[in-house]
């Protein structure tokens, strides 16, 4: 049983549907202005008109699926989205809805659910946020390539699609790059590489290289190290160029290891207090 069903009978004389969902579109229409003359004169929020206003939105259902049939290429889960989203341009129209237009229903609320859903593609369609001018350009500069591409036999050129579309050449070419955000690939996505076959994408995107964040330190810290004496100088070389141990580096300075590390840890604080004063 339905939720129609089951609610409180109308005390206006209107017929009780079990069914809404499943009224032809003709006897939809002739229904439809009934139940629209009862919900004027009833009283918003009693159980009368509730049950005239759902039995609206159930009967006139196939509207919403219609409109949402130009969008057949969109997947199944996203469709559901359309509908429901459809369905409350539907809603809105039964909201704003008065028989005194002398206008078919059909002919009004048809426009109030292809704007619900072409508001939902505007607002959710878009991979990276771009403003709605942006957007709108977008729509306009697809139109204007497939015009001129098919005019010309050739893609069209910035200047020709500025023409056309009555926009500066740098308004053209901000609308391309706003046309990227509109999708957006996975990371993990697998493409087809020349020799190696498959691969994802991230192969081909570069990773950050955390050694770029010791550039800073290198340029601060050269200054320094050419203000050490030579003997210093050959000591932190030794050391952190060649990789000798302090033994080794005591050999080739004819001194003492422990000698070495004491040269080496004056030097290294003498450069770490020039850093932090410099920082």
């Amino acid at each position: 049983m339905t939720a129609l069903e089951t609610a409180a009978a109308p005390t206006v004389a209107l017929p009780a549907i079990a069914d809404p969902a499943q009224v032809a579109p003709k006897d939809a229409r002739e229904l439809s202005r009934l139940f629209f003359d009862q919900l004027a004169v009833l009283e918003e929020g009693t159980p009368e008109y509730q049950y005239a206003r759902n039995t609206l939105i159930e009967m006139n259902i196939t509207l919403v699926r219609y409109a949402a049939a130009r969008f057949r290429s969109r997947s199944q889960g996203e469709m559901e989205d359309i509908v429901q989203v459809g369905t409350i341009g539907l809603i809105k129209a039964i909201d704003r809805f008065e028989l005194s237009r002398e206008v078919e229903f059909t002919s009004f609320a048809v426009p109030y659910i292809v704007g619900e859903i072409k508001r939902f593609f505007r607002d959710t369609s878009w991979a990276v946020h771009v403003p709605r001018r942006l957007q709108e350009a977008r729509v306009q500069l697809a139109k204007a390539t497939e015009e001129l591409r098919s005019r010309l036999g050739r893609t069209p050129t910035v200047k020709e699609l500025s023409a056309l579309m009555c926009l500066s050449e740098e308004e053209v070419i901000e609308a391309r790059l706003a046309s990227n955000g509109y999708t957006s690939s996975s990371l993990d996505a697998t493409i087809n590489a020349a020799s190696d076959g498959e691969a994802a994408l991230a192969d081909f995107i570069g990773a950050d290289d955390h050694a770029l964040e010791l550039v800073e330190d290198f340029n601060a810290l050269a200054p320094m190290i050419a203000g050490l004496d030579e003997r210093e100088r050959r000591i932190i070389h030794l050391r952190f160029v060649d990789e000798l141990t302090q033994a080794q580096i005591g050999e080739q300075l004819g001194v003492s290891q422990m000698h070495v590390s004491r040269l080496l840890n004056r030097t290294l604080a003498k450069l770490r207090a020039g850093m932090l004063a410099a920082g």
